[in-house]
């Protein structure tokens, strides 16, 4: 979409058990994909974001997923917009405008699904750059890759977790 480089890259991937077309409509809610941001973590040094939506409810391409908080006093936000959307398959969406994080620059985001007998297998991945100001250049360069990592990670078992806890619910 924007023909901006993304050099750094990380992916996670486990086993959902529920069928492709359940966890898509599941991490098809940006709300329950980014739960992790919404939740005071260590990774967040205590703070969350907060998560809003526009009138296509972040389900439809070209549609806005806004996230914004505080960190150590410093004001986060960041604005994508979906970028594709194959049901019940694939799902990118990529930052827009000036994003304000402390560790990455823009990205580009997504997930893949692949059945695996009744289950799926979730494939979180993101591509991205580091900040160009100061000091989150040298902030990216330290916890860049781990900040990534962690998000690809709380995606995935967050889906993983839900479909583990619904099959609990059901027996």
């Amino acid at each position: 979409m924007s023909g901006r480089s993304f050099p750094f890259h990380d992916e996670s991937t486990v086993l959902a058990n529920a069928p492709v077309d359940r966890v898509f409509a599941y991490l098809d809610d940006p709300k329950a994909l980014a739960a992790h941001m919404g939740r005071p973590s260590v990774m967040m040094m205590g703070s969350r974001m907060s998560i809003e939506v526009d009138a296509g409810g972040g389900r439809v391409i070209g549609s806005k997923v806004r996230m914004q908080g505080r960190m150590m006093g410093i004001r986060l936000a960041i604005e994508e917009v979906i970028t594709e959307r194959q049901i019940p398959g694939r799902k990118v969406w990529e930052t827009v405008g000036a994003p304000r994080l402390l560790v990455m620059g823009h990205y580009r985001m997504g997930f893949e699904l692949t059945r695996q007998g009744d289950s799926s297998l979730v494939r979180v991945f993101i591509d991205y750059s580091l900040p160009t100001d100061t000091p989150g250049a040298w902030l990216g360069y330290l916890l860049g890759a781990a900040y990534a990592q962690w998000c690809t990670k709380q995606m995935a078992n967050g889906a993983a977790m839900h479909f583990a806890a619904t099959m609990a619910e059901g027996a």
